[in-house]
């Protein structure tokens, strides 16, 4: 392949082009069977990585002098309701990371808890779907160490994150299958930039799985889950954005 075109770049241009062509086509994306063939190339781009990279490849880490000067928030900047306004209040001292589901040993871990855990420290650039990006420093434990704990069990398949955010009167979820929960750079972050995280920026804990887009960086985590199918959560696309607005669950870049 030329140096010009790196397997990042050209999986996040299928990843990216699926998903202006869903935005663009609302005739075609009502209609159930071309619906149906739009979204099997959701399988192929994760078919793609799949094949261009290892199960371990990691996304591109960058110097502390690459660092972008402004880290901008997304998606919500605070939730507002009245549980996390106390929670802000009390300085998460009353936070407990639930991890149940498909698991032998369900966990509540506070926040002290968490930041005493082994924690992963990466410079990643963070691509927002909206065409934007960032470089910045994130520092947390890894996903897979906690869920390693807890104990998942043989039928569990996919790792569903519940968040404070509600959206219709409903929690805010994401969801990612198991090989991206235990990539070595997916964590639970509780730092940006060397300063615990602030509420803009997704506190008291952020998902954050480099090789996917940024939707799938789930802020505000309050519960992690271990289901054996996505089925029954939410409309049963695995996400919020991709329940109410087609967007692709797997967003691999």
């Amino acid at each position: 392949m030329s140096s010009l075109i790196s397997r990042r770049s050209l999986v996040m241009g299928a990843t990216i082009g699926a998903g202006a062509l869903l935005a663009g086509c609302d005739k075609i994306a009502a209609n159930p069977e071309a619906r149906k063939i739009l979204f099997m190339g959701e399988d192929m781009n994760r078919g793609l990585q799949r094949a261009l990279t290892n199960r371990n490849a990691l996304a591109p880490e960058f110097s502390p002098a690459q660092m972008s000067p402004i880290f901008r928030s997304n998606g919500t900047n605070n939730p507002g309701t009245a549980e996390y306004t106390a929670m802000v209040a009390n300085n998460f001292a009353g936070y407990r990371l639930k991890v149940g589901g498909l698991v032998d040993r369900p966990l509540s871990v506070s926040l002290p808890q968490l930041r005493q855990m082994p924690s992963r420290a990466q410079i990643t650039r963070h691509d927002c779907v909206e065409g934007w990006s960032a470089i910045g420093k994130w520092q947390g434990p890894k996903l897979g160490a906690l869920l390693t704990t807890a104990g998942l069990q043989k039928s569990a398949r996919y790792i569903v994150f519940t968040c404070a955010d509600l959206f219709g009167g409903a929690n805010y979820y994401e969801s990612v299958d198991l090989v991206d929960a235990f990539h070595p750079q997916t964590i639970l972050a509780w730092a940006l930039n060397d300063q615990v995280l602030d509420v803009a920026h997704g506190a008291p804990v952020r998902l954050r799985v480099e090789r996917q887009l940024g939707y799938k960086h789930a802020k505000y985590v309050m519960a992690i889950d271990a289901v054996a199918s996505l089925a029954g959560i939410g409309k049963g696309k695995g996400g919020y954005w991709e329940d109410n607005v087609d967007y692709d669950w797997y967003a691999g870049i």
